[in-house]
């Protein structure tokens, strides 16, 4: 049986992607704006029908009842016109925040993982900013405009019925708006794409900043930095004012245009209203109607800087969402209890060409104590990254109890799974949502155990609020070790199977470590698997392993006391030979 070819592969993805999965739903409502937009048009005629009567019937006739009757009906339709109007931009508000509603708890997921999942590159994505970027468009007047350009043959087609003069004179017009609007596409697509490129670098560079605020404070930093803020926003804006002149010259164009061939028309429906080709209503139902038909271009053109956005956010979502896919349907595997196995791993970041950690093999059962070490640089982080997850296995393979970590829901891991980053970050929220991983069904008695676990449950008790004390990503009202050791009670929240915990005394003091050391012990003793990265020895007392890289290779691994004797003691004894 022959595959499938790569243009139907392509074609079914893209029907299965995210976004149109979204909007799926919503194209019936779209053929209902669409109906709307038909009898608003339609509507629209009144203007043009009106002053035809009062001209050629009214003055003709000099009836005040006619006109009155006429007037009403107008009135009449008009109204009808408003609500119709009205509601159609009550769907539209609603269809986009529909879309909203189904992309943006994916688009939100997605947006944790990019960093993890493209490394580098994911620093100009901002999928949620996407997503605002194309609801605002949806909600907004644009679609609206983009649903009555195509009654454009009917406004004229009227026209040629009054006199295919009027007719061709309109036409003539249209086309070369419409060839304007080609122009203003091909023109201002590249400035457009590139300023939005620079949009998302310019919040990278902002959030940069909030995150390492005192740092920046502190080092004096402020000036330097807002120099190369000044710059890149220099380049922003030269961007974003080429794009904006551009279509900003078409926008007049083509309503100057508009203006020249409103009074073209009056000139000559004037002309053949001389000749008595037509009449005078005729000739002011011709130039109505032909700005009419007009209109919808020129607020398209004015729509036009939402719409390329619009249209280049979806393709980045398309992108982005088809790169992470909804994950499909696992069997619910019974959480790992037994073994972890590494075998011959080769790991690093997304976007890495070389990897920073090769060839790692080693198992470890429940209830072993792991300590890693070796110099900066050696791949220790990367290591731990990869235990958890966080960065892919280029090659080979880790195994809990026999499976891979992707045999399980995402959501499943973190019950089996516990993680201190070196880089740590607290959540807003309370203290308590921050132990227990704001999780939704997070029990009390797991928080409490966690945090005495880490040692922190007298602090927090000490707290005007205790555990529902409100604190900040950056940990607000506590210092750089009781930050520390709250995320250690994350790690520790629900006993996981498996702790990595990276420099997880980098800021204890004394009494710090040695909570360190008990937790570890504890954890040990319940049967889950411990692995610490580590500088300081205090860290690995209580591991009975111990894994030694260098330059991302395995210097070494096996009992503590065998590899230090193997790897440690050697390089002591050469520095105090090069000290003699």
């Amino acid at each position: 049986m022959s595959g499938a070819s790569p243009r139907t592969t392509k074609q079914r993805n893209s029907r299965d992607n995210p976004v149109s999965v979204a909007f799926r739903p919503i194209r019936t409502a779209f053929w209902g704006v669409a109906l709307v937009s038909f009898v608003i048009n339609i509507l629209m005629l009144t203007g043009p029908v009106f002053m035809l009567q009062v001209y050629d019937r009214v003055l003709a006739s000099g009836s005040v009842p006619t006109l009155i009757v006429i007037g009403g009906l107008a009135i009449v339709l008009y109204a009808f016109y408003g609500v119709l109007e009205g509601v159609r931009g009550r769907i539209l508000s609603r269809l986009g925040q529909r879309v909203d509603a189904r992309l943006s708890g994916l688009v939100y997921k997605i947006s944790n993982s990019l960093p993890v999942r493209l490394g580098r590159q994911s620093a100009r994505m901002r999928p949620v900013q996407d997503l605002d970027t194309v609801r605002q468009f949806l909600s907004g007047p644009g679609p609206a405009a983009i649903f009555d350009v195509p009654w454009l043959p009917l406004y004229l087609g009227i026209v040629f019925l009054f006199h295919p003069l009027l007719g061709v004179v309109g036409l003539g017009g249209a086309l070369i708006i419409c060839v304007l609007i080609g122009m203003n596409e091909m023109m201002s697509r590249g400035p457009s794409e590139e300023a939005a490129g620079q949009a998302g670098m310019r919040m990278a560079t902002v959030e940069m900043g909030q995150r390492n605020s005192e740092v920046v404070t502190a080092m004096g930093m402020q000036g330097a930095l807002t120099g190369k803020w000044d710059a890149q926003n220099k380049d922003y804006l030269e961007t974003q004012r080429l794009a904006s002149d551009r279509t900003g010259l078409f926008g007049t164009t083509i309503k100057t245009i508009r203006f020249i061939l409103q009074s073209t028309i009056l000139g000559v429906g004037a002309w053949l209203a001389i000749k008595q080709e037509i009449s005078p209503g005729v000739m002011i139902a011709s130039s109505i109607m032909t700005s009419r038909a007009l209109s919808p271009i020129e607020q398209a053109v004015a729509q036009w800087r939402g719409f390329v956005a619009s249209r280049q956010a979806l393709r980045r979502l398309r992108e982005v969402l088809q790169i992470a896919d909804g994950e499909p349907e696992k069997m619910d595997l019974p959480l790992p209890s037994k073994k972890l196995s590494v075998e011959q791993v080769f790991c690093g970041p997304f976007g890495e060409t070389m990897p920073f950690v090769q060839n790692v093999s080693l198992d470890l059962d429940a209830g072993d104590g792991l300590g890693v070490i070796g110099p900066s640089g050696s791949g220790k982080s990367t290591f731990a990254r990869a235990l958890v997850g966080a960065v892919p296995a280029l090659k080979g393979v880790i195994r809990y109890d026999g499976a891979e970590l992707g045999q399980w829901p995402s959501d499943k891991r973190g019950d089996f799974l516990g993680y201190l980053p070196q880089d740590l970050q607290l959540f807003d929220g309370t203290i308590a949502e921050n132990i227990s991983r704001h999780r939704p069904d997070a029990s009390s008695d797991k928080v409490i155990e966690a945090a005495k676990l880490a040692d922190v449950h007298d602090l927090i008790v000490a707290l005007p609020e205790g555990y529902n004390t409100v604190i900040g990503r950056t940990g607000r009202l506590l210092s750089a070790g009781q930050r520390q050791r709250v995320a250690l009670a994350r790690a520790l929240y629900g006993n996981p199977f498996l702790v990595v915990l990276d420099e997880p005394n980098s800021n204890l003091d004394a009494e710090g470590e040695g909570a360190l050391t008990s937790a570890i012990k504890t954890m040990r003793e319940k049967g889950s698997i411990v692995v610490v990265i580590a500088h300081r020895p205090s860290a690995i007392a209580t591991v009975d392993k111990i894994l030694c890289l260098k330059d991302g290779k395995m210097a070494g691994f096996g009992p503590k006391e065998e590899v230090l004797k193997q790897v440690v003691q050697p390089v002591q004894q050469r520095m105090r030979a090069g000290a003699v």
